[in-house]
């Protein structure tokens, strides 16, 4: 008789109110994702980020003295920064045109 194959997936079951279930299904809907498909990316997100934050960084003597040179350095002026943060924001534009 053929052997079963080897399930891969583990099952996740959680209890949740009925007012998050409306507001994971109405995100998972503007997605275009199933319910499980939008939960499953979005705690694996989280999880993602968390190992990232207690990731150590590692890097050679050379490596962290030219990192620290960088940051020594005098700030140095981006032209489009500077251009970009001097427009006013679009809600800015908006309540101009309005008049409020």
């Amino acid at each position: 008789m053929p052997r079963a194959a080897e399930r891969k997936e583990h099952p996740l079951s959680m209890r949740l109110p009925e007012a998050d279930i409306a507001i994971i299904d109405r995100a998972a809907t503007l997605r275009g994702r199933s319910r499980t498909d939008f939960v499953r990316e979005a705690a694996v997100r989280a999880a993602e980020d968390v190992l990232m934050e207690s990731a150590p960084i590692r890097m050679s003597a050379d490596g962290f003295g030219a990192f620290l040179k960088a940051l020594s350095s005098p700030a140095t002026t981006v032209p489009e920064m500077v251009e970009l943060l001097r427009r006013p924001a679009p809600w800015e534009n908006g309540a101009q045109k309005t008049g409020n």
